[in-house]
């Protein structure tokens, strides 16, 4: 029984020094990976492109309302032979030859500096939403990479308790061979490597979450020893 209660503690202290260990992840933020995500994120992540693609449209409405001030003038001509009579019972202001006259659409003029207005500030709204996407878009990006650094830096701690479990379960194997600890000491040590192993899928799978989710707003595959 009392050797039960001395591996029973050996393990606990295995878990212990891997939650302590965890502690070393702060030693793992680069500030130039930081930088340097941020920088791909901006260039390769689909949504941006689209909201650059927003304030391009929108920056393109800017001329096109400032143009669209010739659309108040409306032109039109009269072309009448030169062997008819200028003498015109319905319009005897027509004259031979041609005739060309300009109309001007007043609701149209008045309409045209707000519309103008409008597109300008339909550009600067795009402008401080691509600005807002890129700020939002930078702590995204520093959230999935410390994500990423916490499982790396987990599925390491996991991983040597891992070793260290096995270790124990196999020198306890030997001991019990010889009939040197008991069965129950034995079968403890065997359901810790179980969870440990268990634990250690787990971690595996996490961290293969967060690098996923790191190199899908990065657009590219994360560096080995990254």
């Amino acid at each position: 029984m009392r050797y039960l209660f001395k591996i029973t503690t050996l393990l606990m202290l295995l878990s212990f020094t891997g939650a302590y260990a965890q502690e070393s992840m702060l030693t793992e933020v680069n500030a130039s990976d930081i930088e340097t995500y941020i920088a791909l994120a901006k260039q390769n992540y689909s949504k941006r492109k689209v909201q650059q693609a927003l304030t391009e449209s929108a920056k393109a409405g800017v001329p096109m309302a400032q143009v669209s001030y010739l659309d108040i003038f409306n032109v039109s001509y009269i072309y009448r032979p030169e062997g008819k009579s200028a003498v015109d019972l319905v319009n005897p202001y027509n004259v031979n030859g041609l005739q060309a006259g300009i109309n001007i659409n007043i609701g149209t003029l008045l309409q045209k500096p707000f519309m103008v207005k409008k597109a300008k500030a339909e550009y600067k709204v795009a402008q401080l939403q691509e600005l807002d996407f890129d700020y939002q878009l930078t702590t995204e990006v520093k959230r999935r990479y410390y994500d990423y650094l916490e499982q790396k830096t987990q599925l390491k701690v996991v991983t040597q308790r891992a070793v260290d479990s096995k270790g124990v379960a196999e020198s306890l194997r030997s001991k019990f061979e010889r009939s040197s600890v008991t069965l129950d000491v034995y079968n403890q040590s065997r359901i810790e490597q179980a969870e440990v192993l268990t634990l250690k899928i787990q971690t595996e799978t996490n961290y293969l979450k967060a690098k996923a989710m790191l190199e899908e707003i990065i657009g590219q595959k994360i560096q080995e020893g990254k």
